[in-house]
């Protein structure tokens, strides 16, 4: 911001309603001329066009706080109303007549005073979609476009279509907005496929999260130039780490490995080596490889298939670190001492040769004592036993520090070939599994330490403390549930966090209440400036490890050869590459975002269709969310489904918001977070990807073998009152 806005600001944060008007800025000012007073008003003209001021109906000027202006993303319901969330304070409300074109996800202004539930979008600053993904369905007058986001469906829209198209039912295509507003006007762009054919269905998600399979020509002419053996030149410069006895592991089924480990023991500890694929190499700063790789910004896993950042001739090819051929890396070397600490360290281009493709099943039945695999692979030697000494060594001291290891189910979904469900099941984690990861965060830290306290540009990842507002809540369901969480009442520190869950860990509750404080906490992004990690409990923290897959990372790597490895020392390239990291930072962080919706898209409907094929079938659910129209329940396959008020037939349920629970009126049985109840499934729609539960057992009887904990502290407090009312009737009968 210019010096003069500066001023404007700050007069006007310092003045009362009155004294804002143009003349009284231009005195304060000292703008008497009327070239300067022109000046003036074209300034305040352009900070008004930029929704930085607002001028009032009395020609007043206000800056966003004076007019109650609030910046966010818009969310809205199926019922169109819409809502802007603000930090410690109840979400705005915006009626559909008030939202001035915005759709779902987009970036706007709402207005709304203190006073106010109720606020109206005076700007959309930026769209969230320039999309629509939709079929063609018969309705009563012939074709009609049925958009896939329900959120669109009560709208009015225009379809403008070119004079060879000819819709067919069930067709699905991809359509342009041409005009936001009322009708929402569309134009047919790609013909996706039909709804039912095996594969369209996920090609449909990702497509509307701009996730698009296929690379460009020129991206795959750059791949074809690129040699798939490592060239004799290429290793100059670099520490030869072929001899050292080095794994990946990774899951079953995975293709591209980016880490290796290795580690020796020795009278301080151990020598911990995290070598990185030198991706960096080969994906050249702007090149076409590089541009298409910044758009993507990392790589999508979904239920049958994986949309990579990086074509697979490279990622699955010679960025990949597989067994027995020589690969490029970037190698963090630690010394780790007994207490899992790093006491010391160096970062440096090398080069390996993987001893072992090995799995993280293969691993975990290994440190179990396979002894068919302990021979199999007996020429690694004692590396998995020490490596998971020095990992459990690792885990313990950022336990130490506060890390938060929250406890999360992810689902695994089996399909057959044709892309329909068959199984799910939670994912298992092993004891391999965690090694790998404290490895991955100690080379991560140790390579942000490394480029902060240097001062190298770097995109950090970073995650900020919980707002206080969302905290309470928590305090308050968790006492709801039986559970006290004390914490301080300034700052909140991570080590609070993490021992309340561990005093949880063996209750019923546990999975919920983990995943109650999950959704508090704010959401880790990429950014330029290093404020560290919350529930890492890091100071310094970013994203080192895993360069196929995430822009961040292969940023990350060009900035240690560039001011590390060969000493740029140029200032004015510095600053540059400082913004560039700034705004690499902010556009992965945009993609990350729409990858893992997509993810979470595809699951969800995958669980859907799954479940249509399971409709009256009966199960152990636990619930994880209670609202005014009724409550979710996740089954042990990860599968969540809605219990509706409307199912509920033995009585009249009221919402209680502050304690988030349903109470019958009549009945008094009550249903909150955290009880474990028995469903049918009553409902599944794969389109809309939503599940509906009924509850079984006479009038929705919660299962006799759950015992709530406020249950038994009620069960205390009724014996203590009828003792004490006990002690007085006896004290009467014995006056008397």
């Amino acid at each position: 911001m210019t010096e003069i806005r500066d001023q404007i600001i700050a007069y006007l944060q310092g003045h009362a309603k009155g004294k804002r008007k143009l003349k009284d800025i231009a005195d304060a000012l000292k703008m008497s001329s009327e070239k300067d007073t022109a000046f003036l008003k074209k300034e305040l003209d352009a900070m008004e066009a930029e929704h930085l001021l607002f001028h009032t109906p009395e020609n007043q000027y206000e800056t966003r706080e004076q007019a109650g202006i609030f910046e966010g993303r818009i969310s809205m319901n199926r019922a169109g109303m819409g809502f802007l969330d603000r930090e410690d304070q109840d979400s705005i409300r915006i009626e559909s007549k008030e939202q001035n074109t915005a759709l779902d996800g987009d970036t706007v202004l709402v207005q709304c005073q203190p006073w106010e539930a109720y606020g109206r979008v005076v700007a959309v600053l930026q769209r969230n979609k320039d999309h629509v993904i939709g079929t063609f369905v018969n309705g009563s007058q012939g074709l009609v476009f049925q958009p896939d986001d329900a959120k669109l469906q009560g709208r009015l829209i225009k379809i403008i279509c070119g004079k060879d198209f000819a819709p067919i039912e069930g067709m699905k295509v991809l359509c342009s907005i041409v005009r936001y507003g009322t009708p929402l006007q569309l134009r047919v762009e790609q013909t996706i496929g039909y709804k039912d054919d095996p594969g369209v269905d996920i090609t449909s998600i990702l497509l509307d999260h701009d996730i698009e399979a296929e690379f460009p020509a020129e991206v795959m002419a750059q791949v074809h130039d690129i040699p798939q053996e490592v060239q004799e030149k290429d290793l100059a410069g670099r520490t030869d780490l072929s001899k050292d006895i080095t794994v990946t592991i990774d899951g079953d089924d995975s293709k591209d490995f980016d880490d290796a480990v290795s580690v020796v023991k020795n009278d301080k500890g151990w020598v911990l080596k995290v070598s990185i694929a030198d991706v960096s190499h080969y994906v050249t700063w702007n090149s076409p490889l590089d541009l298409e790789a910044r758009k993507r910004g990392c790589s999508t896993y979904v239920t049958d298939r994986v949309v990579p950042m990086l074509p697979h001739e490279l990622s699955n090819g010679i960025c990949s670190l597989n067994p027995h051929v020589i690969r490029l890396t970037l190698t963090a070397e630690m010394q780790i001492n007994k207490a899992g600490e790093v006491r010391d360290y160096k970062i440096y281009p090398s080069y390996i040769r993987s001893t072992e493709r090995m799995t993280y099943n293969n691993v975990n039945k290994i440190l179990d004592g396979d002894e068919e695999l302990q021979k199999r692979y007996s020429n690694l030697g004692t590396l998995l036993s020490d490596l998971a000494e020095c990992a459990d060594s690792i885990r313990r001291e950022r336990k130490a520090k506060g890390a938060i290891d929250f406890a999360s189910a992810e689902a695994e979904i089996k399909v057959d070939e044709k892309g329909h469900p068959i199984d799910i099941e939670p994912k298992e984690r092993g004891h391999a599994e965690e090694m790998i990861e404290d490895c991955m965060i100690a080379a991560n830290v140790t390579v942000a330490n490394f480029l902060k306290w240097q001062e190298i540009p770097a995109i950090y990842r970073i995650h900020e403390e919980p707002s206080a507002k969302r905290i309470k809540n928590f305090v308050n369901m968790s006492e709801q549930m039986g559970h006290k969480l004390v914490i301080g009442k300034a700052d909140i520190y991570p080590n609070e966090l993490q021992r309340y869950l561990e005093s949880v860990k063996d209750t019923d509750e546990y999975q919920v209440l983990s995943m109650m404080m999950l959704r508090c906490m704010q959401k880790a992004r990429y950014d330029s400036h290093c404020v560290g990690h919350f529930g890492l409990a890091e100071e310094e923290y970013l994203h080192f490890t895993s360069p196929i897959r995430r822009y961040p990372d292969l940023v990350v790597h060009r900035m240690l050869r560039k001011y590390s490895f060969e000493q740029c020392t140029d200032a004015e390239e510095r600053k540059n590459d400082e913004q560039l990291c700034q705004a690499y930072a902010e556009q992965s962080s945009v993609r990350e975002r729409e990858s893992s919706d997509a993810e979470f898209a595809c699951d969800d409907m995958k669980k859907a269709e799954y479940m249509q094929d399971h409709i009256g079938e009966k199960g152990e659910g636990i619930i994880t969310g209670v609202t005014g129209y009724g409550f979710y329940v996740e089954l042990a396959n990860t599968v969540e489904g809605l219990v509706r008020l409307s199912e509920m037939h033995d009585d009249y349920y009221a919402y209680n918001p502050d304690r988030m629970e349903l109470v019958g009126q009549r009945t008094k049985r009550t249903y909150r977070m955290g009880m474990k109840v028995n469903v049918v499934v009553l409902a599944a729609s794969k389109e809309d990807s939503t599940i509906d539960f009924g509850l079984c057992g006479k009038n929705g009887k919660v299962l006799a073998n759950h015992k709530d904990p406020r249950d038994k502290r009620d069960a205390r407090r009724k014996q203590r009152r009828n003792v004490k009312e006990g002690r007085k009737r006896d004290g009467r009968r014995k006056r008397h």
